[in-house]
Order: C-alpha cells, then sequence, then structure tokens
C-alpha cells in the first residue's frame, strides 16, 4: 500500500511539473528615435543592437514596448530571430507614430486574437483624451503557450506624460476593459505610466483588487535604481514610472530593474591606458558609458498558482 502511494504521489507532482507556467516577462519603453539623440551620441542605430542582445540575453518570453516607431520595432524584429510583434501607430492606427508593441518568442507562444483602442471617451479611432497633449494607445493580445496550453490576456500601454487626468481616467478605462472583457483569464498589464509608485493613478491599479504591482510581491527584488535615467548613467533615483501589474492567477519569483549599459568610443581614445596595479596583459581606453534607452526595462520572472 505504502508503494502504491508514493507511486502515486510521484505521478500526481510529474503532472503538476508538466503542467506549471512559468515565463519571462518584461516592459521596455524603447525611446523613440529622433535627430536629437544621436547628436548627443544615443541614436537608435547605434542603441537597438545593443537592447536586442539584451532581450534575448536575459531570455524574455513577452514584453511590452512603448515609443517604438514602425522602422524601430522593424529593426529589432530583424534583429531578434525568433520574435514577432502586435501593435499599430496611435497616430493612424497603421504604421504612424509611437506603438505601444508586443513583442513575444513565436515559439513558445501563439496569438488567439489583438487589438488596440485608444486612452480616451472616443477608444475606437486616434485622438487625444481629457487633459493630454499626445494620442496615446493601448495594445492587447490573447496568448497559448503552445506547449502548456495556458491561455492569457497581455496589456501594454503608454499613458501620458502631461495629462494628470488623462493619467487617471487611463487607469479607469484599463480596468474597465479588463472587467468588461469576455473571458475571465489571467491578465499582465505593462507600460510606461508616467507616474511612480506614490501617484493617484498608480494607487487605482494596485489598489482595485483587479491588479497587483509585480515589484510589491515578488518573492526576490533586484532594483537598485528607478527606471527613468535620461541616458544618464551617474544619475539615481527611487521613482519607478514603468510598472508591471498582474492579477491574482500570478506569482512573482523575482523582480529586476536591468541598468545594463555598454560603451561608445569617446573623443580622442586612441591612447591605451596601462597601470600598474594592472596584469600586464590588460591595457584600458577611455571609454563613454551610455544606457541603451532612457528608461531602464523591468524584468519579471513568473508562475501561475
Amino acid at each position: 500500500m505504502k508503494k502504491f502511494f508514493y507511486s502515486f504521489l510521484f505521478i500526481f507532482c510529474s503532472l503538476l511539473a508538466v503542467q506549471a507556467e512559468s515565463m519571462v516577462v518584461a516592459t521596455y519603453n524603447l525611446r523613440y528615435a529622433n535627430k536629437e539623440d544621436s547628436t548627443a551620441g544615443n541614436g537608435w542605430g547605434q542603441r537597438y543592437p545593443y537592447i536586442a542582445q539584451l532581450i534575448q540575453f536575459h531570455g524574455f518570453d513577452i514584453l511590452g514596448t512603448q515609443e517604438g516607431k514602425f522602422h524601430q520595432l522593424q529593426d529589432l524584429k530583424k534583429a531578434m530571430p525568433g520574435y514577432d510583434y502586435i501593435g499599430v501607430g496611435r497616430d493612424d492606427g497603421k504604421q504612424g507614430g509611437e506603438h505601444s508593441a508586443i513583442f513575444y518568442r513565436t515559439g513558445k507562444f501563439e496569438v488567439l486574437d489583438h487589438g488596440d483602442f485608444w486612452l480616451s471617451t472616443i477608444t475606437d479611432r486616434p485622438n487625444k483624451g481629457w487633459d493630454a497633449v499626445l494620442p496615446r494607445i493601448c495594445t492587447w493580445g490573447k496568448f497559448r503557450d503552445r506547449e502548456t496550453g495556458f491561455t492569457f490576456l497581455f496589456f501594454n500601454l503608454h499613458m501620458d506624460h502631461i495629462g494628470v487626468q488623462a493619467r487617471t481616467e487611463s487607469a479607469k478605462l484599463i480596468l474597465k476593459k479588463i472587467r468588461e472583457f469576455p473571458e475571465r483569464l489571467p491578465t499582465i498589464l505593462t507600460g510606461d505610466f508616467n507616474v511612480d509608485q506614490n501617484n493617484e493613478s498608480y494607487l487605482l491599479l494596485d489598489n482595485s483588487g483587479i491588479m497587483r504591482d509585480s515589484y510589491q510581491i515578488a518573492d526576490f527584488r533586484y532594483a537598485t535604481n528607478g527606471t527613468f535615467n535620461g541616458f544618464h548613467v551617474d544619475r539615481k533615483t527611487d521613482s519607478r514610472i514603468d510598472h508591471l501589474f498582474l492579477t491574482k492567477e500570478f506569482e512573482v519569483e523575482k523582480y529586476g530593474i536591468l541598468t545594463d549599459t555598454y560603451r561608445s568610443e569617446a573623443d580622442g581614445n586612441s591612447q591605451r591606458e596601462q597601470n600598474a596595479n594592472f596584469p600586464k596583459e590588460v591595457s584600458m581606453q577611455k571609454y563613454v558609458a551610455r544606457t541603451p534607452s532612457d528608461h531602464f526595462p523591468i524584468m519579471i520572472v513568473v508562475s501561475v498558482k
């Protein structure tokens, strides 16, 4: 009898292990491509290879992105084999303007349905809502894990950077959309919310009883800085304006704000530095430390209860 019990327990635990869902989720404001950044040495052509490498090295399964224009998203897609994205431009509902695109690993997920709506009282076409100074869009997708069959919703947005009312009403609109969705599915919400963890619109979401900030419930946190850097590697803030919210079905094993940097050549860097304290094989050159975007990405490892 005891042998039968242990055999049954082993089979039961094995089935649970097979059916368990674990994935790496992220949010990343890519920073839109513009001439001013290029002049300052932070041009898109220089940055995006590092963004693509960062995403692939850390193994993001699915991520919400903000600010990417169509050609930027195409660059990333080409640089990341095995990834695709959903989302349209906020200016025309096609390719115009910034996107709130959702990238995902095609080998892991299939898209069952997807759509877009504007953060406004008029949600089905491009327009500016409330006191927003720009049109703002939210992209959503219904995804299914190809191996386990786990199905979930993913919403990704970029709230207005000026409109106080727009941010508050946008938070209410997102909760309304989630409540009204025809199916009750586990849901992930990512984005650049342009407010930190003390703001009213953030608290509307975190205290809603529907969504929870992954930072607050993570078993382990690696967050030595906030999420905005302004292309400065030597600045520090405790404000998190990018967030990753989850419904109660998810548990967060790890939460991290990834402060990865890269180096670009500095003017007059041809002379190599050597130091008596270095091994003789080591020589160094002066380079400029840079961040791949003016935001740091958030990465979490989640499992499903």
